[in-house]
C-alpha cells in the first residue's frame, strides 16, 4: 500500500480515487498549511504528494522525497510555478497538473471581472452598503460599455480562448497576443500594439521569468485612460505598485483582479485604489470544478503509482 500526502482539505469526493486504489492518505485534520520544512520532512515517507498552488514544492522537498520513496507530485492547479520542475526532472519525480477541467469556470470569472470593472459595480455596491447612495443621478457611476468594445487577450490558451467565446456574446472585437503566431484572426505580435488597440485587456499567461511584471508602468500607459485591466492568471504578472499608481492617478480607468503578487497580502494602495474590483483568488471556485480538479490530481497519482502514464504530465 502506497502513502500519499494530501496537503490540504479538498471537497468531498476529491480523494475517492486514492481510497479506492487502497492507498493511505496522509493529511492534517485541522487543514493548516505545511511549512517548507514540514513538507521536506514528510516527503521522504510518502510515495506521492497531492498539493495546492500555495504549497512550495522546492528542490529541498523533492530531494528529501527522492531520498525516500517519492515518485509523483500532482498539483490541483493548471499553473505549476510552485514546483521546481527542473529538480523534479533531475530526480526522476513525475509532476502533473489539472488543465481543462477548470477552463470554463475560470473564464466565467474572468468575464465577470471584465463586466464588474468596466461598469464600476464594486464602487456602486460599496456606496449602497455604506448608505452613501442618495438616489439615482444621470452622471453617477459612469462606467464603460462592454458590448462592442475591443478585448485584448494576453495568452491564448484554453482559458483565453474560452474568454473569447464569451466575448462573442457581447459583440466584442477580440484580439490576442501570444509568444508564437497562432495563425488565427486577431493575432497581434506586439504586446504594446495590443494594449494600445484594446479597451479591456485580460491576462492569461503562466508565471515564468519572462512574464514576471509583464505589465508595468509603460504597459499601463499604453492601455490608456479608458482602459480596463483584468488578471486571473498569476499575481506577479502585474506590477501591483505600478497598477495602484495608475488607478489613483487615472492612467487607466479600472482593474479587476483575482490574483496578487504576495497572496494573501494585497498591496495597501490597491486596497485604497478607486475603480477596482478585488477578489480572493476564486477563479476556479465552483464546487463541481474544485472537486473535479482534486479528483484529476488524485487520478494522476494513482496512475503513476500503478505504473501507468498519467494524462497530464508536466515532467
Amino acid at each position: 500500500m502506497a502513502r500519499v500526502l494530501v496537503t490540504r482539505r479538498v471537497p468531498d469526493g476529491g480523494t475517492d480515487l486514492l481510497r479506492a486504489a487502497g492507498h493511505e492518505i496522509v493529511s492534517r485534520a485541522d487543514d493548516t498549511p505545511w511549512t517548507a520544512q514540514e513538507l521536506a520532512a514528510a516527503a521522504g515517507g510518502v510515495d506521492g504528494i497531492v498539493c495546492l498552488l500555495t504549497d512550495r514544492i522546492d528542490a529541498a522537498v523533492l530531494e528529501a522525497g527522492a531520498a525516500g520513496r517519492l515518485r509523483v507530485v500532482a498539483t490541483i492547479a493548471v499553473g505549476y510555478d510552485n514546483i521546481d520542475v527542473d529538480a523534479a526532472a533531475r530526480l526522476g519525480i513525475t509532476v502533473c497538473n489539472t488543465p481543462d477541467v477548470l477552463t470554463d469556470t475560470t473564464a466565467d470569472l474572468a468575464f465577470l471581472l471584465v463586466l464588474a470593472a468596466s461598469r464600476l459595480s464594486s464602487t456602486a455596491e460599496a456606496d449602497v452598503r455604506a448608505g452613501a447612495w442618495r438616489g439615482w443621478g444621470i452622471t453617477q457611476y459612469l462606467g464603460r460599455d462592454v458590448h462592442g468594445a475591443t478585448l485584448g487577450l494576453v495568452g491564448y490558451g484554453r482559458i483565453g480562448r474560452a474568454v473569447a467565446q464569451r466575448a462573442a456574446g457581447f459583440a466584442m472585437r477580440v484580439l490576442h497576443h501570444a509568444r508564437h503566431d497562432t495563425g488565427e484572426p486577431g493575432y497581434i505580435a506586439s504586446l504594446d500594439r495590443l494594449l494600445e488597440e484594446s479597451d479591456v485587456v485580460s491576462l492569461h499567461v503562466p508565471l515564468t521569468p519572462a512574464t514576471w511584471h509583464l505589465v508595468g508602468p509603460a504597459q499601463l500607459r499604453r492601455l490608456g485612460r479608458d482602459g480596463v485591466l483584468v488578471n486571473t492568471s498569476r499575481g506577479p504578472v502585474v506590477d501591483e505598485a505600478a497598477l495602484a499608481r495608475a488607478l489613483h492617478d487615472g492612467t487607466i480607468f479600472a482593474a479587476g483582479l483575482d490574483v496578487y503578487e504576495r497572496e494573501p497580502e494585497v498591496h495597501p494602495e490597491l486596497l485604497r485604489a478607486p475603480r477596482t474590483v478585488l477578489l480572493p483568488h476564486i477563479g476556479s471556485a465552483s464546487l463541481a470544478t474544485r472537486t473535479a480538479m482534486a479528483a484529476m490530481a488524485c487520478r494522476a497519482v494513482v496512475d503513476v503509482l500503478a505504473g501507468r502514464s498519467p494524462a497530464n504530465r508536466v515532467v
